[in-house]
């Protein structure tokens, strides 16, 4: 755990500032006394950071002002050149948060070459920052270009020219960089930053012996950043070997924003589909709804049976081609959607803003993963409802994200029409061969 830690309530702005604001011994002159109590009080805006103009003009042309509590504790950091890690959960603004600063940079001093390389676990969330980084630099000349693989092979010479003549900003999967870096004509000998988001997924997708081998090509003298929505002893390990005397932040994860509402319906699996149409049947209010499944076949029964009922949807998983995967996130973006199904894939790192509901087909296995699913809906100050359906299996599941979240959940029976609900026991356990080999397999570790 960090060891300054700020609980993130985007409703709430007044109390989450407390002792430890600053960390270390680092209150030495008045301007950082100043910035202690502008996030006391959680009046800090985006001008209180002296960011250039043009970027500034940016963020209005958004309609963003105030800054959320990760970006007012890690843009000073980053902006004064250290090294830093961030514990911060989706939706809490943490991509802002580091691409402001490395922009700041980049508008007052732009040297040719690649200045910035961000490492992502996604092809989805490389696209996402790249698209954020034109956004807030639209008023600057700023560069930045996103390398990740799923593609049709065409993108490769133009990924080969940006990473040898150099542009400001790289946003890449591990992989795909890898297969560039093996080709020897990679220049990233002027890089002053690097930045490591969503570590911790990164790691659980096996990427660490990769972003080793990407960090010995980068100049040892560099700015390096690590964002984490959790830490485990294997983040800690990569960053004692990547980050010199980094500064250390936690906004505290593992409670959804105050402006989700939490249902559970407790539902065997034959009444899943219907329930889920009887959710949104004759409900206008949810304009944009994401479906979150555990296996592609889900997936596809899901969409299959909501089109059948003439709803407007669309699915998404790893067996779409990325360009189609980008054709339909656009689409529901742009709200030609009502429906997004989709597989993990989406759970983390997809800024998709004004979700009305979130649906939990089954419970996320790791506890932690519902927080970040939930994420999807109530960012930035918004509010939304999630719902998970939960049959006899899963029960002790949700009981761990109670636990995890400090929360009871409340729990639903499916309409009388449906049939009858399981019954609440989460200290049944299931017996099936998934269960007891996937629980094998962590005995073993």
């Amino acid at each position: 755990m960090c060891p300054l830690t700020i609980p993130y309530d985007p409703e709430d702005r007044s109390e989450f500032r407390g002792a430890n604001i600053l960390k270390k011994t680092k209150i030495h002159n008045v301007l950082l006394v100043y910035l202690a109590v502008k996030i006391l009080i959680g009046e800090m805006k985006f001008t209180d950071f002296k960011l250039d103009d043009r970027l500034l003009e940016a963020i209005d042309y958004m309609g963003f002002e105030k800054a959320t509590p990760v970006q007012e504790l890690a843009i000073p950091e980053i902006l004064d050149g250290n090294d830093l890690i961030c514990c911060a959960q989706t939706g809490t603004g943490k991509t802002a948060a580091f691409i402001l600063p490395i922009l700041n940079k980049l508008a007052i001093d732009n040297n040719p070459g690649t200045d910035t390389l961000v490492i992502v676990p996604t092809r989805e969330l490389a696209v996402q920052i790249h698209q954020q980084i034109q956004g807030l630099s639209y008023f600057v000349s700023v560069g930045s270009l996103a390398v990740y693989g799923g593609g049709d092979g065409s993108e490769w010479d133009q990924e080969k020219v940006a990473l040898t003549k150099g542009n400001d900003i790289i946003v890449a999967t591990p992989g795909k960089l890898i297969a560039h870096l093996r080709m020897g004509y990679v220049k990233f000998d002027k890089i002053k930053h690097l930045i490591l988001d969503e570590a911790d997924r990164m790691l659980d997708m096996g990427f660490f012996d990769d972003i080793q081998k990407i960090i010995s090509f980068l100049p040892e003298n560099r700015q390096t950043l690590l964002f984490s929505a959790t830490m485990p002893p294997k983040i800690r390990d990569l960053a004692k070997e990547a980050l010199v005397d980094p500064a250390e932040i936690n906004i505290a994860m593992s409670k959804p924003a105050e402006g989700v509402l939490q249902a559970a319906y407790l539902a065997n699996d034959e009444q899943k589909i219907q329930l889920i149409h009887s959710l949104i049947a004759d409900k206008p209010e949810y304009q944009s709804i994401l479906i979150f499944s555990a296996t592609k076949k889900s997936v596809a029964d899901i969409a299959k049976s909501l089109k059948k009922q003439n709803f407007s949807v669309e699915k998404i998983s790893s067996d779409l081609e990325q360009r189609d995967r980008e054709e339909v996130l656009g689409k529901f973006k742009a709200r030609q959607v009502r429906v997004l199904v989709a597989t993990d894939v989406l759970s983390r790192g997809i800024d998709i803003k004004d979700i009305s509901l979130i649906i939990n087909y089954n419970v996320p296995g790791d506890a932690e993963d519902y927080v970040h699913r939930v994420g999807r809906t109530a960012r930035a100050e918004s509010t939304g409802v999630a719902l998970t359906l939960v049959n006899r299996d899963d029960m002790f599941r949700l009981k761990k994200i109670e636990e995890l979240i400090e929360n009871e959940i409340l729990k639903l029976p499916v309409p009388s029409e449906l049939g009858q609900s399981p019954e609440w026991d989460p200290g049944f356990r299931p017996t099936n061969s998934r269960y007891k080999k996937k629980h094998k397999k962590k005995g073993k570790k």
